[in-house]
């Protein structure tokens, strides 16, 4: 499928140490001439880590992008009657998205994107990142599975021995997912392998 002229809305969620493959992908996309607008939690403006310096971090997604980010609930909210994007995306998807999405709290700017887009039956492409996907959200995750117009980038256990009940996404098929998502589907398989860290 052609992505020229597509519109994406890329939301990006505080987990910091995906931000290194999530990147990539979204100059993948860019490439592809998809026109993309950044989303930006509160989180990921604002807190510095290991992985990088909020600022820069910023800089940088704004910079392959090439457009304003979206910063807040109220910049977020004419997503919806404006109908501004083809296709939502949220990448990485934090278990904090995830039971807020699934269970109505629209407190972030992410979340709000995400039930705006929503009304207008587009599909949002959420690629999950969380450390307690099989624990206390797996059942925030099985909501989202069962939404209409919701769809998954396939994931696998990144590390079953330290880290049991976390899954992360196989970022290298956001491209795919995007593209099934835009003909109603969802694509398979969606559970990989894990991966063993030794």
């Amino acid at each position: 499928m052609d992505l020229h002229n597509l519109k994406i809305g890329f939301a990006i969620t505080g987990s910091f140490c995906t931000f290194d493959q999530i990147i990539p992908e979204i100059e993948k996309l860019k490439k592809q001439g998809a026109i993309i607008t950044p989303i930006l939690s509160e989180k990921v403006q604002t807190t510095d880590t290991r992985y990088g310096k909020a600022d820069e971090v910023v800089k940088r997604i704004v910079s392959i992008c090439g457009n304003p980010p979206i910063t807040n609930i109220v910049e977020a909210e004419p997503v919806g009657p404006k109908k501004l994007f083809d296709v939502l995306v949220v990448a990485p998807a934090t278990g904090n998205f995830i039971a807020k999405l699934a269970n109505g709290i629209v407190d972030e700017t992410p979340v709000m994107c995400a039930k705006a887009h929503l009304r207008n039956q587009r599909p949002v492409v959420v690629a999950i990142s969380t450390n307690d996907a099989l624990g206390l959200n797996c059942k925030n995750i099985a909501i989202l599975l069962n939404t209409k117009n919701i769809y998954f980038v396939p994931f696998r256990q990144d590390d079953p021995l330290e880290k049991p009940n976390s899954l992360v996404a196989e970022y290298t098929l956001l491209i795919p997912t995007i593209v099934e998502s835009l003909s109603g589907k969802q694509i398979q398989p969606l559970l990989l392998c894990p991966g063993v860290k030794k």
